[in-house]
């Protein structure tokens, strides 16, 4: 009896060999895409086209992609995001598209806050000034205390939770704006995205990446932050306009940019991100963590074997 097939889309940074064991246990053959997904179905390895599961990386998947797997089922991903499939296209087909929830809460929320709390501490610009042998008096900037501080969440999911659930003790107030969330947690105030923009020293984006969020801190909306706010990415780097922050951090009217996600990735050699002396930028790296792996390694197959096992 045949066994069915599930595909691997992508061979990234996870290690595959876990989730490739657990699933040959329990029955299931594994195909692995080592040059990413195909543009016909005749570039496709040997039964990968009767594919009944497929776990997928961050490789956009719609209708030309559902056209190589006619038998798909399920469609899991590698992120807590699906934002990378076109669900809609997958729910008329009835392939079911199931993320990652939770699996790597903590470890994004925690570094969602030491992105924060480096950048107000003036971590980078202390670093500095050792690494050019200077010392305190050689500082050009004072930090600010944090707790007179307002920070502010865009999104108030599961990691935006837990970062105000280890943020509370350390700033004045916390505001969350998000329009599926009407109860408030850890002393949080529930605003309006106009609101929070307004109101807040820090403002941390926590959204997934879809037609209205895309390009959401635009020129404008930088525009309508407080004069030196912070701005801090751990979500989608499509959230934010990187040009607009640019010049917001050239102008002074950003005090800094702190990212784990660009909207390029990796970015440009040259990309002025990186080396920006107002920018915090880490290599995507929030998830991550001794533990976290496993999780997403055996995630997405304990998810096909749940489901269709």
């Amino acid at each position: 009896m045949t066994r069915p097939v599930v595909v691997i889309t992508e061979v990234g940074d996870l290690d595959p060999r876990p989730g490739i064991e657990l699933l040959e246990h329990n029955g299931f053959e594994v195909v692995v895409l080592e040059n990413g997904l195909p543009s016909g179905a005749d570039e496709l390895p040997p039964g990968a086209a009767g594919a009944v599961a497929a776990i997928l990386g961050f490789a956009p998947f719609g209708p030309a992609e559902l056209d190589l797997f006619p038998s798909i089922r399920l469609l899991t991903t590698t992120s807590t995001g699906v934002d990378m499939v076109d669900v809609a296209a997958a729910e008329v087909r009835g392939v079911a598209v199931v993320g990652l929830g939770g699996v790597a809460t903590q470890e994004v929320a925690a570094h969602a806050l030491t992105l924060i709390l480096g950048a107000l501490r003036e971590i980078p610009a202390g670093r500095s000034v050792v690494a050019d042998g200077g010392w305190t008096v050689d500082l050009a900037v004072t930090p600010r205390p944090i707790g007179e501080l307002v920070l502010g969440l865009v999104g108030f999911g599961r990691i935006a939770r837990e970062t105000a659930r280890i943020a509370r003790p350390l700033f004045a107030r916390i505001l969350a704006t998000d329009p599926f969330v009407t109860e408030p947690e850890h002393g949080v105030e529930l605003v309006t995205l106009d609101e929070l923009v307004a109101q807040s020293d820090v403002v941390s984006l926590h959204l997934p990446a879809d037609e209205e969020s895309r390009g959401l801190f635009s020129d404008a909306r930088i525009g309508a932050m407080r004069a030196g706010a912070l701005l801090v990415n751990v979500s989608r780097g499509e959230l934010v306009d990187s040009n607009a922050v640019l010049a917001a951090l050239d102008s002074g009217r950003l005090s800094g940019y702190a990212a784990d996600v660009l909207s390029a990735e990796p970015p440009a050699v040259d990309d002025p991100l990186r080396r920006h002396p107002r920018a915090i930028v880490t290599p995507h790296m929030a998830f991550l963590s001794t533990a976290s792996l496993v999780r997403y390694e055996l995630g997405p197959a304990r998810t096909i074997v749940e489901r269709l096992g």
